[in-house]
């Protein structure tokens, strides 16, 4: 006659002694579930490139910003200057000798006088 108690061989593992099936080591589950395991490490690395790629997306859409603030902080910094430099002239033309006019158009590289 069989007897009735299982044997470990059918049970489909290997059991230890207190009747629980035994785990698998981490290399031995990765070989017996190697698609798993392949595709696993594929989703991961499109997550990790999809975030970099979501990461330089702001990065870009932060420096376009900072161009443009930098842009208009040009033009208004150059706009200022062409102030200061016309209120100069204004003030040296005042000057009977006309020598510091000269000097400061000379300076400022303003042939147009």
């Amino acid at each position: 006659m069989a007897s009735a108690a299982p044997s470990s061989s059918t049970a489909g593992g290997v059991r230890n002694p207190r009747g629980h099936p035994k785990s698998l080591g981490l290399v031995a589950n990765a070989l017996k579930r190697k698609h798993s395991f392949v595709q696993f490490f594929a989703m991961t690395g499109i997550l990790l490139l999809s975030c970099r790629s979501l990461g330089q997306k702001y990065r870009i859409h932060d420096l376009v910003e900072d161009t443009a603030a930098l842009k208009e902080e040009q033009d208004s910094l150059t706009s200022r200057m062409n102030r200061i430099k016309q209120g100069l002239l204004d003030e040296a033309a005042l000057e009977p000798t006309g020598a510091f006019a000269a000097r400061l158009r000379l300076l400022f590289g303003d042939e147009s006088n």
